[in-house]
């Protein structure tokens, strides 16, 4: 296949383009940030440009975006905001370019914050968000992605397929360190006592590997999945249980200490993973990606 991927530098744009080019498509990166692999390029250049004679790829992976984790998402809503900007040139762009297959990345911050609060734990289904009363999502980076989703049934109409992933916590040893995992891995590695924890450390999160988020993207591109569907393993972690798998696994016991004014985000985020498994069973468990995680 002829392949784009936008955000090609970033940690799910760089891994998915790995094995696209390992698997033997021909593949074109792009990134504002400019790598050995992915060019630097701005995706909105390419979105604006006039629209080619033919398609010139059979499938466009999205992948570009600001994020930048917790601190990224509450401290710069503006900036965060582009991306709604940025996704719309994307689906404009694969109208006009006659894009035949298309991956939307959007996110599990789309849901409802108000099914995320403290209490039961509650795993996030696919059709808790509703088009007509969506409720509020998390920050502006849930926003921005909650409208993506919403223009990606229009992109379908002008004859582009979509596949909708809803990735929870990817995680993985080359992430960005803005992220809690390498954080957590960070001060493993440098053995911090006390080690440091955002909030109180119940509130939990969806961890799953960056190989399981590429293995079922291809899958679900492969498969014909449309979705929205989302990734995770259905795992619920708190940040306490994660410090101490993290801290174990690398041999010492340090005292906790919880940090309450950081930011923090919702309290629970878990998904439910029946789409998804379907067509891919997440293989990588949370141990096994502390233990690369640590070695590398």
């Amino acid at each position: 296949m002829r392949v784009l991927i936008t955000g090609a530098a970033g940690f799910i744009g760089r891994h998915l383009h790995r094995r696209l080019l390992d698997a033997g498509h021909e593949v074109l990166g792009i990134d504002l940030t400019p790598t050995p692999l992915a060019h630097g390029r701005d995706a909105l250049e390419l979105f604006r440009r006039p629209a080619p004679p033919r398609s010139e790829f059979d499938l466009a992976i999205h992948c570009a975006a600001i994020v930048g984790g917790r601190a990224s998402i509450d401290g710069s809503p503006l900036a965060v905001a582009t991306n709604l900007g940025l996704d719309a040139w994307y689906m404009r762009w694969l109208t006009r370019a006659r894009v035949p297959r298309a991956v939307y990345f959007s996110s599990s911050a789309a849901y409802p914050v108000a099914l995320q609060q403290p209490g039961p734990l509650r795993r996030l289904t696919e059709t808790d968000i509703d088009f007509e009363r969506p409720g509020r999502p998390d920050a502006t980076y849930g926003l921005a992605k909650l409208a993506g989703e919403q223009l990606c049934a229009y992109a379908e109409a002008e004859g582009t397929r979509l596949t909708v992933l809803r990735p929870f916590s990817g995680y993985g040893a080359d992430q960005d360190p803005a992220y809690p995992f390498p954080a957590f891995i960070r001060r493993a590695k440098q053995q911090q006592d006390p080690f440091e924890i955002w909030g109180d450390g119940s509130s939990t999160r969806d961890w799953i590997h960056v190989d399981d988020v590429v293995d079922a993207t291809l899958a679900a591109v492969a498969e014909g999945v449309q979705g929205p569907v989302n990734l995770g393993t259905g795992r619920a972690t708190s940040f306490d249980e994660l410090a101490a798998l993290v801290t174990e696994e690398h041999g010492y016991r340090p005292e906790f200490k919880h940090l309450p004014a950081a930011p923090q985000g919702v309290h629970h985020r878990v998904a439910d993973t029946a789409r998804l498994r379907d067509f891919y069973e997440p293989r990588i468990t949370l141990e096994e990606g502390i233990a690369r995680a640590l070695s590398a």
